[in-house]
């Protein structure tokens, strides 16, 4: 699928940009060119001593930033692929900073959808999150808006760019993620809890990686697809983590759900069960429902339907979710 082309990552020194570099290396030997597109020259030295360029002599890295079009532009030249994953995501600093997460997440978003089509770009994929569904936070709201730009893009490009977004949960263990604050506070022997009903989406680093890369090959473009993952409750997660630890409830922070969702009930009449994955298709493609039913063996879901971590069909247990973060909490930087 990608042996011969060029692909380009947007926020690629993150946890899932790192997952991606990993698996695209090793499952298509023949890419041209994979650029890890980031602005933090850091995280790219990091990577740089991870992946050997004696052994992946097609791996580039190039400085930069999603606000800056004209440099966006440089890093798209001959680029085939791209997968924008560039994000500021603490919730509670976009609360406080919200111009700052608009410039990113929104404009970014913008000058992303603007250079692939300047640069004859044939498929984008953006990464999403369930905080975009039926936000309350400004972070929320912002990919909110990264949704609906990248799903008109291809109505607006007038041309053959494929744009697709992908939504999902918390990554286990990714980097500044509730987990790795878990494992170090439990060191205190007390965790914090903002609230004892909270529950959250969980999705493991490959899983997100094999998301991306099945959109990348499946997508039709101007669709939200989201993945079929469980639960957990976040009491859960601390016992997983510091189980002889005082749990202790400190409240709510800014902008913070109780239960997350992916797929509204507003959704439910331009929502398609694919069998792994669901996808919301734009308004503007919804002529089209019987044809994409067609392509992906598909039904609609009932109307009504929503997809929340409160009432999902699967919660992980407590040994899960030890297991899980086990598996997965150093998995980013294991030697390539």
């Amino acid at each position: 699928m990608l042996n011969e082309k060029s692909v380009l990552i947007t926020g690629g020194t993150g946890s899932l940009g790192r997952g991606l570099v990993k698996e695209i290396l090793n499952r298509w030997p023949s890419i041209r060119r994979l650029i890890v597109f980031s602005r933090d020259e850091l995280k790219q030295y990091e990577m740089r001593q991870q992946f050997s360029e004696e052994r992946f002599p097609s791996l580039r890295f190039f400085l930069g930033d999603v606000r800056d079009l004209p440099r966006l532009r440089r890093a798209f030249s001959r680029v085939d692929v791209v997968i924008h994953a560039a994000a500021l995501k603490q919730v509670p600093a976009a609360e406080y900073n919200p111009m700052e997460f608009v410039r990113t997440n929104v404009i970014g978003a913008e000058n992303v959808i603007e250079a692939a089509i300047d640069a004859k770009v044939a498929t984008v994929v953006a990464l999403s999150t369930d905080k975009a569904a039926a936000p309350v936070n400004l972070y929320g709201a912002t990919k909110l808006c990264s949704d609906k730009l990248f799903v008109a893009a291809q109505s607006y490009a007038g041309s053959d760019l494929r744009c697709a977004v992908v939504r999902y949960g918390n990554v286990m263990a990714s980097r500044g993620s509730v987990v790795p604050f878990f494992l170090k506070k439990a060191q205190t022997g007390t965790l914090p809890i903002t609230h004892p009903d909270m529950t959250r989406f969980s999705i493991s680093l490959q899983e997100g990686v094999d998301l991306v890369l099945w959109a990348i090959k499946n997508a039709q473009g101007g669709e939200i697809i989201i993945p079929k993952i469980p639960s957990f409750r976040v009491t859960d997660l601390a016992e997983a983590i510091g189980p002889g630890c005082k749990q202790v409830i400190v409240g709510m922070r800014p902008g913070e759900k109780i239960h997350e969702e992916m797929i509204t009930a507003t959704d439910s009449h331009t929502t398609f069960d694919l069998g792994k994955y669901f996808s919301i298709l734009a308004h503007t493609n919804i002529k089209k429902k019987e044809e994409y039913m067609r392509a992906f063996g598909a039904t609609q879901v009932k109307m009504g339907f929503s997809y929340n971590s409160f009432d999902n069909e699967e919660f992980l247990s407590v040994r899960k979710i030890r297991n899980l973060i086990k598996n997965n909490i150093d998995a980013e930087f294991e030697p390539v």
